[in-house]
C-alpha cells in the first residue's frame, strides 16, 4: 500500500507541475510574446539557483563541480536542451494551449527514428505500426480546418517550432544516456549542468537579439501588465525546478507504462483546461487527432512492455522524454 501511495503521489506531483508550467507560461507569453528567450533564460537561472539552495538541505540533490572538460563533453546535451526549451516556448506562444500536444505530436515517431539511427538497430514492425498511428494522428490535427476563427489556426511556423521541439526531445533521449556517465550517473548533477548551460546560452541569445532592451523599455510602459509577467516568471521559475525533480522521481518510481498513462492523462487535462481557461477551440477533428496520438503512444508502451528485456532499450526513451527540463525539462513542457 505504501508503494501505491508513493506512486500516486509522484504522478500527481508531476502532472500538477507540468500543467502549471504550460498554463502559466502561456499566460506570461500572452503578456510579453516578444520575450520568449528572456523568459526561458529566467526560468533556467531560477532552476539553477533553486537546485543550489536545495543541495544545502538534502544530499539527494547533488551539485557538480564545474570544470571545462565536463562542460565540453556535455556541450551537445546543453545545446539541444537550450534549443528544445526555446522551440517548446515558441510553439506554445503561437498555438492554443489545447492544441499544444498536437503540434508536438511527432515526439514518439522522431524518438524511435533517432534512437534507431543512433543504435544502428531496426525497430520491430509493431513499433513502426505504433509510430505510424501517431504520425497519422498528427497529420489529422495539422490538416486544413474549416469554420474556425483565424486566431485558432496554427501557422506553418508554429508547426515547424513544434517539429523542432519534438526533434529536440528525441535527440535529448539519446544524449541523456550518453551524458550520465560524465556526471557519475547523477540525474540532479546532469539537470544542473543542463539548466546552467541553457541559462548561459539563452541569456546571451536574449541579449544579442534585443529582448533585454525590449524588456527594459516595456517596464517603462505604464500600460504593460508587468505584475502578471513578474509573478508568472516567479511561478514558472519555481515550477521549472519542481518539474525537474518531479521528472526524476517519476522515472525512478514509476514504470514506463504508468509513466505513459500519466502523460496521457495530463494531455487530456491540458486540452480540457485550455478550453476552459483560454476559450481554445476544440473541434471534432482535433479531438480525433489527439485521441489517435494518445492511442498510438499507449499502444507503443504496451508493445514495448511485451518485448524481451534485451530489446527494451527504446523503452527508456519514454522515461527520459518528459525529463524536460528543460530542467532536464521542458516538456520541460
Amino acid at each position: 500500500m505504501a508503494v501505491s501511495v508513493q506512486v500516486v503521489t509522484v504522478i500527481a506531483f508531476y502532472m500538477v507541475a507540468a500543467l502549471v508550467m504550460v498554463f502559466v507560461n502561456k499566460i506570461v507569453l500572452n503578456t510579453a510574446p516578444n520575450l520568449p528567450t528572456f523568459l526561458c533564460s529566467f526560468q533556467s537561472i531560477a532552476t539553477v539557483l533553486l537546485l543550489s539552495l536545495t543541495s544545502l538541505f538534502t544530499s539527494h540533490v547533488q551539485i557538480p563541480t564545474l570544470d571545462y572538460p565536463t562542460a565540453r563533453k556535455l556541450a551537445p546535451l546543453m545545446m539541444v536542451d537550450a534549443s528544445g526549451f526555446l522551440f517548446n516556448t515558441l510553439c506554445l506562444r503561437d498555438v492554443e494551449a489545447a492544441y499544444y500536444n498536437i503540434a508536438r505530436g511527432l515526439v514518439l515517431p522522431l524518438t524511435i527514428l533517432v534512437v534507431s539511427m543512433h543504435s544502428f538497430t531496426r525497430p520491430s514492425l509493431a513499433v513502426v505500426g505504433c509510430a505510424s498511428v501517431v504520425t497519422f494522428g498528427f497529420l489529422i490535427g495539422t490538416s486544413f480546418e474549416e469554420n474556425i476563427p483565424a486566431k485558432a489556426v496554427p501557422g506553418p511556423l508554429a508547426l515547424f517550432y513544434g517539429f523542432l521541439s519534438s526533434l529536440s526531445i528525441a535527440m535529448h533521449a539519446v544524449l541523456v544516456k550518453s551524458s550520465l556517465p560524465h556526471v557519475h550517473g547523477s540525474a540532479t548533477k546532469l539537470s544542473y549542468w543542463s539548466n546552467l548551460g541553457t541559462a548561459v546560452l539563452l541569456s546571451f541569445t536574449a541579449l544579442i537579439n534585443g529582448e533585454v532592451s525590449a524588456f527594459i523599455q516595456m517596464t517603462q510602459d505604464r500600460n504593460w501588465d508587468w505584475a502578471t509577467f513578474a509573478w508568472g516568471n516567479m511561478i514558472t521559475g519555481l515550477f521549472g525546478f519542481l518539474i525537474s525533480i518531479a521528472g526524476i522521481l517519476s522515472v525512478k518510481i514509476t514504470s514506463p507504462i504508468t509513466h505513459m498513462f500519466s502523460s496521457a492523462s495530463r494531455t487530456v487535462l491540458q486540452i480540457a483546461l485550455g478550453v476552459k481557461i483560454f476559450g481554445d477551440v476544440l473541434t471534432r477533428q482535433r479531438m480525433v487527432s489527439a485521441s489517435t496520438i494518445l492511442f498510438g503512444t499507449l499502444l507503443y508502451t504496451y508493445v514495448k512492455s511485451q518485448e524481451p528485456k534485451q530489446l527494451v532499450e527504446a523503452t527508456s526513451l519514454q522515461k527520459t522524454k518528459d525529463l524536460e527540463s528543460q530542467g532536464t525539462n521542458r516538456e520541460k513542457s
